[in-house]
């Protein structure tokens, strides 16, 4: 059985925790090591207790806490070269990675962690590198896809697999479009490389996913340009039009910004 926690999902910061009974490790890094030490204790987890982190890329809000816990907390980092060489020159970074501390990954390759087998793919997106995660137990599979300005063929791929998914579902368009952003910022959004919108997400589950798919959960949700009832009544319409309904064929739900979610418990 693999367990899920959101720690939080947000321009805010960003984190999750998976674990299963042998293996325990958290995806970004973005929240308080306060935050989530109290987030955690809560839910009968202590830091020291956590295998690894894994960092999708080097923006802010997935990364200000990881220089502490690889320092304070003697966590291995994962992330592909150029992330990690990227988190090293944000200036959100207080406490800077050590080379010990670094474990360079490459997209398609798998880390055995225990009975977790975690595997990086590659996403679009405008920082120095950015991956989404698969992970893999005896009989799940995990998926983790945050910050993508657009579905490629490989997130595509991936979605067909899975049976739990955390997906971005960052903007309605027509709030974004009128709503006080600059052009600049708009069009960083819009583009193929910024971030994925509602209608554009649930299309993605949509045309994609399995009828093995048991959960979606909907992350990374704009403050300013989303609302959470707005993003699930979108996949819900968009769902309909292909014949699919969410809480029938399978879950919706959407995390909370910046609470903690309740600990899932996930069996395919």
């Amino acid at each position: 059985m693999l367990k899920f926690i959101s720690l939080g999902s947000s321009s805010s910061g960003n984190c999750y925790y998976l674990g299963t009974n042998n293996a325990q490790i958290l995806i970004d890094a973005g929240v308080s090591v306060r935050t989530l030490k109290t987030s955690l204790k809560e839910k009968g987890i202590m830091l020291t207790d956590i295998d690894a982190v894994f960092i999708t890329h080097d923006h802010a809000d997935h990364i200000k806490a990881v220089g502490h816990l690889a320092n304070d907390f003697s966590l291995p980092i994962y992330a592909t070269e150029e992330v990690l060489l990227g988190i090293n020159k944000n200036y959100c970074v207080t406490s800077k990675l050590t080379p010990e501390s670094m474990h360079f990954i490459h997209k398609s390759q798998t880390i055995e962690i225990a009975d977790m087998r975690i595997t990086a793919f590659s996403v679009p997106h405008d920082s120095s590198d950015c991956v989404g995660f698969r992970v893999e137990t005896d009989s799940e599979i995990f998926l983790l896809i945050t910050d993508i300005g657009h579905a490629t063929e490989i997130i595509q791929e991936e979605v067909s697999q899975a049976h739990f998914i955390v997906l971005e579902s960052n903007h309605d368009v027509d709030m974004l479009m009128m709503g006080p952003y600059p052009a600049h910022l708009k069009g960083r959004i819009r583009s193929g490389r910024g971030h994925i919108s509602n209608t554009d997400s649930a299309r993605l589950i949509a045309e994609y996913a399995s009828p093995s798919l048991k959960r979606v959960w909907l992350c990374h949700l704009s403050e300013e340009n989303n609302h959470p009832e707005l993003a699930r009544k979108t996949h819900e319409t968009v769902l309909r039009e292909y014949g699919l309904i969410a809480g029938v064929d399978f879950k919706l739900e959407v995390l909370r910004r910046k609470q903690p979610s309740e600990m899932y418990y996930l069996e395919a």
